[in-house]
């Protein structure tokens, strides 16, 4: 359930909740069985065995499996979203950092696709890049969680990140239909990727790479973290690539999208304005744009993902950390006829149980006075603590989908 905002937030509180009606709207139209669903009607399959991966991996093979009797099923997801389901064999892994867990998982998939007699169903949401490590020889699982924990306090935006991902992963980039040769692939996919390519959800276990060795070592020194990384990871990156061929053939669906939940978010809220471009890159230009959007009474919708770059020891989320720096910058404004909302569709914002922040005018007053500076806050990267203060967190539980952020801003 999403949590109750303290009573001096009550003068807003009708508005707090349109906020939270139309940001759930979106979060109900990425209902990853309906999607599925919808996608396999009329379909067939031979002898089929079934993958599901991702955050949305248990509810996308429960779908599935209503239609299509495959054996065997095993199911990848994080932990928060794990759950028994009859005929599957259900995994929970680490995530956003990969774990012994994921790893193990990967072993066991890449067993079922190597005899594989028939069609495999490969169901793909986001998540399923960490949740499926399947390091490269010579490179550990430990060495790749610290790959993972640098790009994430780098600042790189998600197709960043799984260009690198890729290149260290055996499933990444193609494997997995690699993997699954001679048996025909047949992917449903679930974006969390503002731009929808294919490639970089999950970070693309089954369509071709978004670049190579070479790619991925150039944006590793341009984001400055080359010298930081296992020496293992440098040096395969700095061998030469061998050339695989090309890909085997697959059926690949796109079935849900930021997009698409943003225009849920539009039809129950027709009077409002929906942002032209996804609010994208460094979390303080977003909060900027957000402000510049909203500059009359009306309702304003956004999606995306942005980036934090971690400077602080604190706890919170590129959610949490939007809402923070829009009442911020409303508050310097002189704005005080607001509710702004920011939240994660997956119900997860960075390593919290919150999916991010529900601000108004009176927020900063509320952490001032219990003695925490709004400003000092965000240099820390400890919006958590500082929503939490205000009563201003969006705490909603696991979603079981994910289709990246969605944010509302309302002006009366």
């Amino acid at each position: 359930m999403i949590q109750n905002t303290s009573p001096s937030s009550a003068p807003f509180e009708t508005m707090r909740q349109q906020a939270r009606d139309i940001f759930l709207k979106g979060v109900e139209a990425a209902d990853p069985e309906r999607a599925v669903e919808a996608a396999l009607e009329g379909k067939r399959f031979h002898d089929p065995v079934l993958i599901s991966v991702g955050k949305a991996a248990c509810a996308m093979a429960e779908a599935a499996m209503r239609h299509v009797s495959a054996d065997p099923v095993i199911v990848v997801t994080n932990y928060e979203n794990a759950r028994p389901i009859e005929g599957a064999e259900v995994r929970a892994a680490g995530h956003p950092v990969p774990d012994a867990e994921g790893a193990r998982a990967a072993l066991t998939i890449e067993g079922i696709l190597s005899h594989a007699k028939g069609d495999v169903i490969a169901l793909i949401s986001g998540g399923g890049s960490a949740l499926l490590p399947a390091p490269v020889p010579g490179v550990s699982l430990e060495d790749k969680a610290e790959v993972n924990r640098l790009l994430l306090a780098s600042g790189a935006d998600i197709v960043t990140m799984n260009l690198v991902r890729q290149q260290l992963s055996r499933l990444k980039g193609g494997g997995l239909l690699r993997a699954a040769a001679p048996a025909k692939v047949t992917a449903l996919l679930l974006s969390d990727v503002v731009s929808d390519d294919l490639r970089a959800i999950a970070s693309g276990p089954t369509v071709s790479p978004i670049g190579t060795r070479e790619d991925a070592a150039k944006v590793l020194q341009d984001l400055g973290v080359w010298d930081k990384l296992p020496h293992s990871v440098t040096a395969h990156l700095s061998r030469p690539q061998a050339d695989l061929g090309p890909l085997p053939e697959s059926e690949v669906e796109l079935i849900g999208s930021n997009k698409l939940s943003v225009s849920a978010m539009a039809e129950a809220a027709p009077e409002a304005v929906v942002a032209g471009e996804p609010l994208e890159g460094d979390v303080a230009e977003a909060a900027e744009a957000v402000i510049a959007a909203a500059k009359e009474p009306g309702i304003y919708l956004f999606g995306g993902e942005t980036t934090v770059k971690l400077e602080g020891d604190g706890m919170g989320g590129r959610n949490q950390e939007l809402a923070l720096r829009v009442a911020l910058l409303a508050e310097q404004a002189g704005i005080t006829d607001y509710v702004f909302l920011s939240g994660g569709t997956d119900g997860r914002d960075g390593p919290t149980d919150a999916a991010g922040g529900l601000v108004d005018p009176g927020t900063l007053d509320r952490m001032r006075s219990v003695g925490l500076s709004p400003e000092e806050v965000l240099k820390r990267n400890d919006s958590y603590h500082g929503l939490q203060a205000a009563g201003d967190l969006l705490q909603i539980g696991a979603t079981g989908t994910n289709v990246a952020d969605l944010q509302v801003m309302i002006r009366r």
